[in-house]
């Protein structure tokens, strides 16, 4: 058996002390939850994103919603997806070309997520005349140990 004196023991990372506890009302929150809503704590009038990830994910799902011209000052921000909508009589190409338009706005503007994945469902209800397509985009971001996120981004038509 050793025998161990106590004051060359040490802690353990686990203790109490060593745990980094997170309130977010101490934290600094790194941006806006969209769309916007009021928040319940006296720290910030609006709710708060205190996770880089999920910044992250709402700036994406921004960036892929949103048309040439709608941004004030950045007539080129966007993935310019509306448009495209009104060609699905293209057949496979609407799938080529909104891939290549969400790859290029991403390069362009958020170039640390790396695209991994793209696929589109048109449904469309007997008798109406409003059809509904749904696009799911899987990302990754290495360099925070993301992978596999998915957004799902939902357009309807009608006609």
């Amino acid at each position: 058996m050793a025998v161990l004196d106590f004051k060359n023991v040490g802690t353990r990372i686990s203790d109490a002390h060593f745990i980094r506890r997170t309130n977010p009302e101490t934290t600094i929150p790194f941006g806006f939850k969209t769309p916007l809503e009021l928040s319940n704590s006296a720290a910030h009038p609006f709710a708060m994103h205190y996770d880089i990830g999920d910044q992250i994910h709402d700036n994406l799902r921004n960036l892929l919603l949103t048309n040439w011209g709608e941004r004030v000052g950045l007539y080129n921000f966007g993935a310019n997806l509306r448009p495209l909508l009104f060609e699905l009589t293209a057949g496979n190409d609407f799938d080529m070309e909104a891939a290549i338009r969400i790859k290029t706005a991403v390069e362009r503007f958020m170039p640390w997520v790396e695209l991994q994945g793209f696929s589109s469902n048109v449904e469309t209800a007997p008798g109406d005349n409003v059809a509904s397509i749904g696009i799911i985009v899987t990302y990754g971001i290495t360099k925070l140990n993301i992978t596999n996120k998915a957004i799902q981004l939902t357009f309807h038509l009608g006609g």
